[in-house]
């Protein structure tokens, strides 16, 4: 069994390169428009992979965990061990854990393309959760930081919080990316609104039409309304 996070960090490796399908590793790196190269692996496979190597090896020490989690994403050579890092950072004892904040900007920032920063968001969510003013904060300072990957951070960090999330905030972080003509900012914004129309339809509704939104925002943002 393993007794350390270095050890962790090499069984994914292994076991990433183990399920790798090489035919498949072109088509993954294209779609990405990837710089870094893939193995072959799907990121379903790598979640189910990664969260299967933690359980049988027990290992349940947040700090062994975000160890392994950095090494995978900092020494990464092929995309999925990163996105294999991000499946630890997901896992029950690091959910909440506000001092990961530095290391989910970290991945923002390196990471620098919608997969990592989607990904990351949700990390964020669970922290509203359960840090609601320290991250409410956190996220306010993003939503005007000069990188785009921050900002688009900053405005899906409510993904999946339902009717939990924080209306007054996700508009607060919007407001400063507006006029983004940026397109992963203008989908972010228009998808974040979305998430809320699933439970407050005139709310977005009237959002939409008190505000100039860009027309993909607009068109997101209504999608299913």
């Amino acid at each position: 069994m393993p007794a350390d996070d270095v050890t962790l960090a090499a069984v994914v490796r292994t076991s990433l390169r183990a399920a790798a399908d090489p035919a498949i590793a072109p088509g993954q790196q294209a779609y990405m428009k990837s710089a870094m190269p893939f193995l072959g692996v799907r990121n379903p496979e790598v979640r189910r992979l990664t969260r299967a190597l933690v359980r049988e090896l027990g290992i349940r020490e947040p700090a062994v965990l975000v160890a392994a989690a950095r090494e995978l994403w900092d020494d990464a050579t092929h995309r999925e061990e990163r996105y294999a890092a991000a499946v630890l950072l997901g896992l029950r004892p690091l959910k909440g854990d506000l001092t990961l904040v530095p290391f989910h900007e970290h991945v923002a920032r390196t990471g620098a393309w919608w997969d990592h920063v989607d990904e990351a968001a949700h990390r964020i969510a669970d922290l509203h959760d359960v840090h609601p003013e320290e991250t409410a904060a956190i996220v306010l300072r993003w939503s005007t930081d000069d990188f785009l990957w921050v900002r688009r951070l900053a405005i899906l960090s409510q993904l999946g919080r339902k009717d939990r999330v924080d209306r007054d905030l996700l508009t607060t972080v919007i407001e400063p990316n507006l006029a983004d003509p940026d397109f992963f900012i203008r989908k972010a914004i228009g998808w974040s609104l979305r998430e809320v129309a699933r439970l407050h339809p005139d709310w977005v509704r009237a959002y939409a039409d008190g505000h100039d939104l860009s027309p993909l925002s607009r068109r997101e943002a209504l999608k299913h309304l």
